[in-house]
């Protein structure tokens, strides 16, 4: 199986994925229910969605090499907010402490230029469900899931093309 097609079957027919990372766009790009083309085998794209996106951004993932450390691609986003953001955020051994880790993400997408740690860590967290047998968004441990969904929202969001939405 190609890294595209584990990609793909990773995310295939998921039930949880655009409930939790294209609704939370919703106030922005108003069509957040995505459909699985089983032909095509991506997302169908449609009106006032973010399906074009959410297929861009999987050709993406599969086309990187997953770092076997992703925390590090999420550390440089804390680092972002704690330094240019002053948030009074630390890392404790592996964790960072003092704030809602997914507003960190959030907040330090604003600073990643083109996503690449942000593209790098989403790859890197779908080969660790993989490795761990988790072979679809739906079957990943809630904690990572949130979190994978949380980067993957930020890329997203990053790739909102305001001046169409605002016309």
């Amino acid at each position: 199986m190609t890294r595209k097609e584990k990609i793909s079957a990773f995310f295939k027919q998921s039930e949880l994925f655009d409930y939790m990372v294209t609704r939370p766009l919703s106030h922005i790009v108003p069509n957040w229910e995505l459909t699985w083309n089983l032909k095509e085998n991506r997302v169908e794209p449609e009106e006032d969605s973010l399906a074009e996106e959410v297929n861009r951004l999987l050709d993406e993932i599969s086309e990187v090499q997953p770092p076997k450390e992703y925390h590090a691609n999420e550390d440089v986003l804390a680092e972002y907010v704690k330094s240019h953001l002053n948030w009074n955020i630390y890392k404790k051994g592996k964790r960072w402490e003092s704030s809602d880790y997914e507003a960190i993400i959030n907040q330090g997408s604003f600073g990643d230029e083109d996503q690449k740690n942000l593209i790098l860590a989403a790859a890197g967290r779908i080969e660790a469900a993989i490795e761990h047998g988790q072979t679809n968004f739906d079957d990943m441990e809630y904690g990572h899931q949130k979190i994978l969904a949380m980067v993957m929202a930020s890329i997203l969001y990053q790739r909102i093309d305001f001046s169409k939405i605002l016309n």
